[in-house]
């Protein structure tokens, strides 16, 4: 089989293995649902401007990638699989096709959170369509590359959930900060081009995540 073939198949175990528990998706679609309440209920006398509105959008992302995005090598320990996949799979084939999980599942959430804001919040207003798009798809990628080496690092200790926020949360401050930008530039209607400085740090952000990650990983996965 091809690398992307055994990419493909890693990527499809772990759809299939989450489609069957809904375990991940149901508790981060939860929090997602619980988080954008609380935002709704502090501020229903107040009318939000675009900037604390991106804010808050990115807070939520943020969290959701740090509290469900472990899960991609977690699970692995806990169903005594890790030792299998290291004999059928090579660590580049597992390394991209967790990425790409986690990266599937990150923007399905983003845009969940995106449409909830659409409805609840009457300033949310996407006002330049490709900047948002741009946006959360290059900031979203960001997260779930940082956070799936970060789960790889951690998923054999003891104090997983501890470990894993102190080692996701400074990796995770550039691509929240920069999001924020964009966003907000994107919800004030500011042309493509303002926000392409903002886009080039995202983009540049995740190709040195996925790079680093990518020399690192056959490391990680061997010990």
């Amino acid at each position: 089989m091809s690398a992307w073939g055994s990419t493909y198949a890693v990527v499809s175990k772990d759809i299939q293995s989450e489609w069957r528990t809904r375990y991940a998706v149901n508790s981060l679609l939860m929090f997602v649902v619980t988080a954008v309440s609380i935002i709704l209920f502090a501020l229903r006398s107040v009318d939000p401007n675009p900037e604390l509105l991106s804010g808050m959008l990115w807070v939520v992302i943020f969290f959701t990638a740090m509290s469900g995005m472990s899960r991609v090598f977690v699970s692995e320990e806990e169903r005594g699989t890790t030792l299998t996949l290291q004999l059928v799979a090579t660590p580049t084939v597992v390394y991209f096709g967790k990425l790409l999980f986690n990266g599937v599942l990150i923007l399905f959430l983003s845009f969940i959170i995106s449409a909830m804001y659409l409805i609840f919040f009457s300033g949310f207003a996407i006002k330049s369509p490709g900047a948002y798009v741009a946006s959360v798809v290059l900031g979203s990628l960001g997260f779930a590359a940082a956070s799936t080496i970060i789960a790889a690092i951690i998923a054999k200790t003891r104090s997983r959930g501890t470990l894993y926020a102190v080692l996701l949360f400074p990796l995770l401050i550039i691509p929240l900060m920069v999001g924020m930008s964009s966003t907000t530039k994107a919800l004030e209607g500011a042309p493509l081009a303002d926000a392409l400085a903002d886009f080039q740090v995202l983009a540049a952000y995740l190709m040195v995540m996925v790079a680093g990650s990518y020399l690192l990983f056959d490391y990680v996965w061997k010990e």
